[in-house]
């Protein structure tokens, strides 16, 4: 086997890339890395530089890869090392440059190890990270990072050294509901109440919805949007981590893959979520509005986004990091993973050391946040 790094994904053939397993999920598609990349919006300028690891056999088939970058920075991983970044500074060292195996600005969890059909998922799993911390060692980076990995990368990440790192979304699964108000039925009273006065106040306001999938969005539809989606960057003094350009590859290159939902008021766009989906999982992303308007958050990100789940028949809904105001909305605490290896053995030690008694907190954040959920008794999901 060898190991080749690709400075841009479009050094890799479409096809080879996408038969590869897992990149069934949207955001481990060739598309949708090659939107990014060609957008402008992951490269060296934004503190991502494609490295991407690719394993092939005698044969030069690919059989094996890992999306890499090459990270100037932290921003954009949604798994927070500042504190690490800064202990180095203190102690003299440069973190930066590190090495990120994530999809950029995309905190879902899924693949990151990918292996081609018939090929041993340990063995290539093995040779790729054996690859990742050879190239750290070789650019003088001080940390390799995986991101958001499935839980069946855990054990080969342990082998290779890296170490566990725990962290918690909220996440909502369809068990089977026929409508939304039979989802609503395993609410407490007082709980279905307020999620029906809240969807209440939408209407009043004469807010309706359309969804619309990425090729039902023009151009026209999209410089309408884009706005929209920038405001909630803005609100916080940043730069938007994505472009329109991005929206308009990503939407023509994968139509299916992207939802908008849209909020119209007198046939006007005054809100959006912009999603993306999988044949069984829908992914809340983005999410801003154009006024304040009551309650109109949770309806556009989390009860429009049930609905649809269960319209489509869809298993499952992540509408992304943090926020305890999703647990009234249906959705429960859900472990997510992150590993970690750092070339320094000290600070390798030290970090090893918070990180367990970190995953001890966030055992003990889960706890207490599932006490919190509006199902009533006999009802609450796992």
């Amino acid at each position: 086997m060898q190991i080749e790094v690709a400075r841009h994904i479009g050094d890799v053939a479409a096809a080879d890339w996408n038969s590869l397993h897992g990149t069934v999920s949207p955001f481990l598609r060739h598309e949708f890395l090659a939107a990014l990349e060609e957008s402008g919006c992951a490269a060296p300028a934004s503190g991502w530089t494609p490295s991407h690891l690719l394993l092939r056999d005698e044969a030069r088939r690919l059989i094996g890869a890992m999306p890499l970058y090459r990270k100037s920075s932290s921003y954009g991983e949604f798994v927070f090392d500042w504190a690490w970044a800064d202990a180095y500074r203190r102690a003299g060292l440069s973190y930066f440059p590190k090495l990120v195996s994530a999809v950029p600005f995309t905190p879902a969890t899924g693949p990151r190890l990918l292996h081609a059909a018939g090929q041993d998922p340990e063995r290539i799993a093995a040779a790729l990270l054996a690859g990742a911390t050879g190239l750290a060692e070789e650019i003088g980076a001080s940390s390799v990072h995986v991101l958001f990995p499935e839980a069946r990368e855990t054990p080969p990440l342990a082998r290779a050294g890296f170490l566990s790192r725990k962290d918690c979304q909220f996440h909502w699964a369809n068990r089977g509901y026929a409508s939304f108000d039979a989802f609503l039925n395993e609410f407490t009273a007082e709980k279905r109440k307020k999620a029906k006065r809240e969807r209440r106040r939408v209407a009043e306001a004469g807010i309706t919805f359309v969804h619309l999938a990425g090729g039902e969005i023009d151009a026209t539809l999209w410089a309408k949007l884009m706005p929209l989606y920038a405001s909630s960057f803005w609100r916080r003094g940043r730069e938007p981590y994505l472009n329109e350009a991005f929206f308009t590859r990503v939407s023509a290159a994968l139509p299916g893959n992207i939802l908008a939902i849209v909020a119209l008021l007198r046939g006007e766009p005054v809100a959006t979520a912009l999603c993306f989906r999988s044949a069984d999982t829908l992914y809340g992303r983005y999410w801003g509005s154009a006024g304040d308007y009551h309650s109109l958050h949770f309806e556009t990100c989390y009860y429009q986004g049930i609905e649809y789940c269960i319209d489509q028949g869809l298993q499952a809904f992540e509408p992304g990091t943090q926020g305890e105001h999703k647990i009234s909305r249906g959705f429960v605490p859900t472990e997510t993973r992150s590993a970690h290896w750092l070339s320094h053995p000290r600070f390798a030690a030290a970090i090893d050391q918070y990180l367990g008694r970190e995953r001890a907190h966030i055992d003990d954040y889960m706890e207490a946040a599932s006490d919190h959920v509006p199902y009533r008794k006999g009802a609450r999901p796992a």
